[in-house]
């Protein structure tokens, strides 16, 4: 079985996110990039999926030169090669022109499973899984928090509010997965070691037989008309009660109307 597991380098959780003036995109170079978290437990779930039918996994990414970090972890951790897709021309994609880049790379390479997280944390949109899938005419069968391979079936169950659902699909098919489904794997220093001399396809857009035109920032049908920045933290009020706290408590939190 073949598998591709697609990731993105993300800015760190925990970093200040900042836009940039000139084009009102995210300034990567403002944080310290790292795998998308989610990217992480679908990773490990193609991984467990290969342990126990046999295969080989294929992590694909697109990005700047530096998000080949990312894909160097997930090799790390036990993939077999990688994709990494970098063209300056990529610039500014939104979900729609990142699923065309993604779906046409995955088209060449003819996988049986494409596994995507839920969701990246600097978009937080969850819409890529299904449109990659789309592009490719194959199921997708989306937040899986339990996945199997039976033949030529993919089965989920699918997180729901209530609980879960029961899907299934044939093979190909595109699959995202949720937090809740494993427990991914720290890369340990043999695979560390091991991954340098792992396969690393870089591509550009030329390399990919992708349409310039259909990428990039003036290709997106979303863009950022405006943003500014976050105000500072305001200082707190303090109450002196000489009597009258509860009278100031009251007034203040009328004129935020909380009461």
């Amino acid at each position: 079985m073949k598998i591709a597991v697609c990731v993105k380098q993300v800015p760190d959780t925990w970093a200040e996110k900042k836009l940039r003036a000139d084009d009102s995109t995210l300034d990567r170079e403002a944080a310290d990039g790292v795998m998308n978290e989610l990217d992480e437990y679908a990773v490990e779930e193609a991984l467990r999926l290969i342990e126990a039918h046999g295969g080989e996994v294929t992590v694909v990414t697109m990005g700047p030169e530096r998000a080949a970090e990312t894909v160097r972890k997930a090799l790390s951790m036990g993939a077999d090669a990688g994709v990494h897709l970098v063209d300056d021309s990529l610039h500014g994609s939104d979900a729609l022109a990142t699923s065309y880049a993604l779906a046409e790379v995955l088209a060449a390479r003819s996988f049986d499973l494409v596994i995507f997280g839920s969701e990246s944390t600097d978009a937080r949109m969850s819409v890529v899984p299904a449109m990659v899938a789309e592009r490719l005419g194959v199921p997708q069968v989306t937040f899986a928090q339990k996945v199997e391979v039976d033949g030529t079936l993919v089965k989920i169950e699918r997180q729901t509010e209530y609980g879960y659902d029961d899907v299934e699909a044939s093979l190909p098919a595109v699959v995202s997965v949720v937090e809740k489904i494993n427990e991914p794997r720290y890369p340990s220093f043999k695979g560390i070691m091991a991954a340098k001399k792992k396969p690393v396809e870089t591509l550009s857009t030329a390399d990919a037989g992708l349409d310039a035109a259909k990428l990039g920032s003036s290709a997106s049908w979303t863009v950022v008309s405006a943003f500014a920045s976050r105000p500072p933290k305001a200082a707190g009020t303090v109450v002196s009660d000489e009597g009258t706290g509860g009278e100031q408590i009251v007034q203040f939190l009328t004129e935020q109307k909380f009461v």
